[in-house]
């Protein structure tokens, strides 16, 4: 049996398991080509969120009826292609499901014996990618500035963090856990950490936090924390929009402050980026990513979920807050 699972319904609100439907696919068969190819980890992003609404976007939304679609680590079943052969590892976007056909030109064959096959969607896929040119190029982090990361035990975030310590920078992280807070603290060594759902008053805890303002904010969050942050920013300030997690389950947008004055006053910059946009530089990141892997200097951190049928599950888990890292789901 082969499974699939597709978009049912679109989500109001927050996502819900009714919203999702395992069906059994019809039978795959390669052209000359193609490859078929068995599912070994599948990522969940909160990007894809986004993608059930019928809203109009920066990317076409999913179908109602068809296969969520999203990052892939897959194994080569059978080859119609001289340049892979069964037992190969790729990487392509793909259809949640567990065995599929794909052609050759969408996918990325991967070093198998190189490093964790599961790192491929995280720290040195998409998230650790979009971490280090949404830093690097719009944030141009200086040794001895403060960058303020919300989001900041998600997978995005801990690269962030890691890459502002490299960077000489101070780092502030902000999450939803003490646990998450003693991670990011204990383990990845950040300066200062925040947990948003026991503070009382956000813009209090950054200031305590950045008493000499922020410098840097990288924001994946968007939302009341957001407006904590930017209440302190520095002359000269770079704001990195990468998510706004917060927004993406709201039926009716909410109104914050007016920042342009704000900014005006800063001369602060605020940006947002698509990693899609960096797609022609992606070698130049992977490879500085595995160096810095290699040297010790980043650490991956996962949370795994095993079980083709825990895809949903997994991914309405990180509105929840459920995983600290990268949010994968492993097919046995």
């Amino acid at each position: 049996m082969n499974r699939q699972i597709i978009l049912k319904s679109r989500p109001v609100g927050l996502p819900t398991a009714e919203n999702f439907e395992i069906v059994v696919a019809s039978s795959v068969t390669a052209s000359n080509g193609e490859l078929i190819v068995k599912a070994k980890f599948v990522s969940v992003d909160p990007y894809m969120r986004g993608r059930m609404s019928d809203a109009k976007s920066y990317v076409a939304p999913f179908e109602l009826g068809k296969p969520i679609e999203g990052g892939v680590v897959a194994e080569v079943l059978e080859s119609h292609h001289p340049d892979f052969k069964e037992g190969d590892v790729v990487l392509a976007p793909l259809k949640w499901q567990e065995i599929q056909a794909v052609s050759a030109e969408k996918i990325t064959k991967l070093d198998k014996n190189n490093t964790h096959l599961s790192y491929y969607l995280g720290i040195l896929g998409m998230p650790g990618l979009t971490a280090y040119f949404g830093l690097l190029d719009i944030g141009k982090p200086v040794s001895g500035e403060t960058i303020v990361i919300s989001g900041a035990a998600g997978a995005v975030g801990v690269v962030v963090g890691q890459i502002a310590r490299i960077k000489g920078c101070r780092v502030v992280g902000i999450s939803g856990s003490d646990e998450k807070n003693a991670y990011l603290s204990d383990e990845l060594k950040f300066d200062e950490v925040i947990n948003y759902r026991t503070t009382g008053s956000m813009r209090k805890a950054i200031e305590k936090a950045c008493q000499d303002g922020v410098d840097i904010y990288f924001d994946n969050v968007g939302g009341e924390i957001s407006d904590a942050v930017i209440s302190q920013i520095n002359q000269g300030a770079r704001i990195i929009i990468c998510g706004q997690i917060s927004l993406y389950n709201e039926t009716k947008m909410p109104v914050g402050p007016r920042l342009q004055a704000m900014l005006l006053k800063k001369r602060a910059l605020m940006q947002g980026f698509i990693i899609s946009d960096y797609y022609n530089r992606f070698p130049e990141g992977v490879k500085q990513l595995a160096t810095w892997l290699g040297e010790g200097r980043l650490n991956s951190q996962e949370t795994i979920v095993k079980g083709f049928e825990k895809l949903p599950e997994a991914f309405i888990g990180l509105f929840e807050g459920k995983n600290t890292g990268k949010s994968l789901v492993e097919i046995e």
